[in-house]
């Protein structure tokens, strides 16, 4: 299963959602790959630390080799690293991706993740995709290469209207490049369920027929603090309420 964690708009908790969801499945006992597609790297961060930078190993080594004509001798698993956590991979991301990102285009390269995160699927049992705060070259990417879309929402008006946009660029992405995408689920995200304004736009978007998962993450201090110690929160904290809301929300996806 390769699932793609897909907001246009920043701040939403998409690197927050994708590590956490994917050391809830290594420590399932699945072998899980996460890649990090956002030049600013954050999910590299949350599950490497501070040293992410310095990883030669990385998606943009990737990115480079597909404009070369040897590929089809990589292994995309040589492109990962494998964290302190058991049974967690990652392909970590780099700030080289927005360089790449003309040549990329002009070399008509948007299948290429596709068929590394197939390949890498003959070793590893599901990979989670950080993508950047844009529809772009590398989230377009993203999409043609996942079976499923998850999209994160916080609960404001600027987050409503952004989520109609953005359902319609994966329309389009499945209509011209991959009719089998799936919306898998709207995670609710940073939830204040005693707010009316959250209550009422979530029962919004559920009466608009929207993919809703019932499961929804709260906000809390907590979450950056896991940051700061670079360990996701089933690691970090795994009694408290969030470490729990993120494993139903775990169970919720896995359970359709």
């Amino acid at each position: 299963m390769k699932r793609v964690i897909f907001n246009q708009k920043g701040g939403v908790g998409k690197s927050t959602i994708v590590c956490n969801l994917a050391a809830i499945s290594a420590e399932r006992g699945l072998t899980t790959a996460v890649i990090d597609l956002d030049p600013q790297g954050n999910s590299s961060q949350y599950l490497m630390g501070e040293d992410w930078q310095q990883q030669e190993t990385n998606v943009a080594r990737y990115f480079e080799k597909t404009l070369g004509f040897k590929l089809a001798e990589s292994d995309p698993a040589d492109f990962c690293v494998e964290t302190q956590f058991e049974r967690l991979w990652i392909m970590p991301s780099s700030m080289e991706l927005n360089d790449l990102q003309s040549k990329l285009e002009a070399k008509h390269k948007i299948y290429k993740l596709r068929d590394a995160l197939d390949q890498l699927l003959d070793q590893v049992d599901c990979i989670y995709i950080d993508t950047p705060p844009a529809f772009n070259f590398y989230t377009l990417s993203a999409l043609i290469a996942a079976d499923r879309c998850l999209i994160p929402f916080d609960c404001d008006e600027f987050s409503r209207k952004a989520l109609y946009q953005l359902m319609g660029n994966v329309a389009e992405t499945r209509e011209d490049h991959h009719p089998d995408l799936a919306i898998e689920g709207i995670i609710v995200n940073q939830y204040q369920p005693r707010s009316n304004l959250p209550r009422r736009m979530v029962q919004d978007l559920k009466d608009d027929g929207l993919p809703v998962f019932e499961s929804t993450i709260s906000s809390s201090v907590v979450v950056k603090e896991s940051h700061e110690a670079s360990s996701p929160l089933i690691h970090y904290r795994p009694t408290h309420k969030l470490s729990l809301e993120f494993e139903a929300l775990y169970d919720e996806m896995n359970s359709q």
